[in-house]
């Protein structure tokens, strides 16, 4: 296969898993956006996790959070649990790294708050106790996972909502579950803020 090809093949796949969500996604990702805006009307907070890439898909949805998605608005509160290295590799080394984001939320998170964690479908432990951990402290969670959901799809209960993005690719699981945090982010700005 030439390079051209590979190329060509890429975006082809991209696009096809992008289309396969929107057709089948658009009404989970919506009701999602709405628990989130629930969430901060409540003056409650949104934490994120996850492991690699989905730690840097997590730490977009807390900086849009804080800082701004595509305009100038309030902060919005919101931690990344992906952030802090020393609180990270002391937790791994001291413990075990599965506690590295179920510590930080027994420390961090309050009943109220929503989680939402991203995983690409594969079995994280640490991202399955952090959704035990919120689930003991009354904590909604919202899991962006793909292939067929791994550990995390059997953990969830019914008042958490599950965007299982409709591929067994990691890597094309990672893009759309970056397209879907900018569509939150812009949904939870129109809801917040109008325009």
């Amino acid at each position: 296969m030439s390079l051209q090809n590979r190329i060509i093949n890429h975006f082809t796949n991209s696009i096809q898993t992008q289309q396969d969500t929107l057709a089948n996604l658009s009404d989970l990702i919506e009701f999602a956006s709405q628990r989130l805006v629930a969430t901060l009307l409540n003056d409650k907070k949104i934490v994120t996790c996850g492991n690699g890439r989905s730690a840097a898909v997590a730490q977009l949805l807390s900086s849009a959070m804080l800082n701004q998605y595509e305009r100038d608005r309030p902060s919005l509160p919101a931690i990344a649990l992906t952030t802090d290295t020393a609180t990270i590799t002391a937790i791994a080394n001291d413990y075990h790294f599965d506690d590295i984001f179920a510590k930080q939320l027994r420390a961090l998170a309050q009943s109220g708050d929503i989680l939402v964690a991203y995983t690409d479908g594969n079995n994280s432990a640490n991202i399955a106790k952090a959704i035990s951990t919120a689930h003991d402290k009354d904590i909604t969670v919202i899991a962006l996972t793909g292939n067929n959901g791994g550990m995390i799809a059997p953990l969830l209960h019914e008042t958490d909502i599950e965007i299982r993005v409709p591929s067994n690719s990691g890597i094309y699981i990672q893009e759309v579950h970056a397209m879907i945090t900018h569509c939150l982010c812009d949904l939870i700005d129109h809801q917040l803020f109008g325009g």
